[in-house]
């Protein structure tokens, strides 16, 4: 259960960073560091939940 709390945090996480990005993206004073740093944070965030799903699929392949 704990992975799944963790997954669910973790898009949480994104879904944070998905509407700061849309308002940096608005907003035409935001500086094109501040935008690429959220893209950035926001890809590594959708890594982790990749990441943890393949995880917490158990590999049937394996005998």
């Amino acid at each position: 259960m704990a992975i799944q709390a963790h997954l669910i945090e973790l898009e949480r996480k994104h879904k944070i960073l998905e509407n700061e990005l849309h308002e940096a993206l608005v907003h035409p004073s935001v500086d094109d560091l501040h935008i690429c740093e959220l893209k950035r944070r926001k890809l590594m965030v959708k890594d982790q939940i990749e990441r943890l799903k393949h995880s917490a699929v158990p590999d049937d392949t394996v005998h």
